[in-house]
């Protein structure tokens, strides 16, 4: 593992990122204190197929009918409020 500071990083990472790919652990330091590690970037990996789930999902009937229950905490009852009264 090699440790360089921040002035050094800036100078050289052309030569740092070469290293890093090469194996080599890169720390970069600030005031002698570890901050970031460059570490070369995983390959991706295999592309999943697509559908892979493809017919193995359920639609129950009614499954899309409304709910009155939970309409009716989103937009209130369907029915007006009664006016209120006025005294005689």
């Amino acid at each position: 593992m090699k440790m360089v500071n921040m002035h050094e990083a800036k100078t050289h990472l052309s030569k740092l990122v070469e290293e890093v790919l090469a194996g080599e652990t890169v720390v970069v330091a600030k005031a002698g204190k570890p901050m970031v590690q460059l570490t070369k970037v995983g390959a991706a990996g295999a592309a999943r197929p697509l559908g892979l789930l493809a017919g193995q999902g359920k639609e129950l009937p009614g499954c899309w009918d409304p709910d009155p229950e939970l309409e009716e905490s989103f937009y209130g009852t369907s029915e007006p409020a009664p006016a209120p009264k006025v005294a005689d």
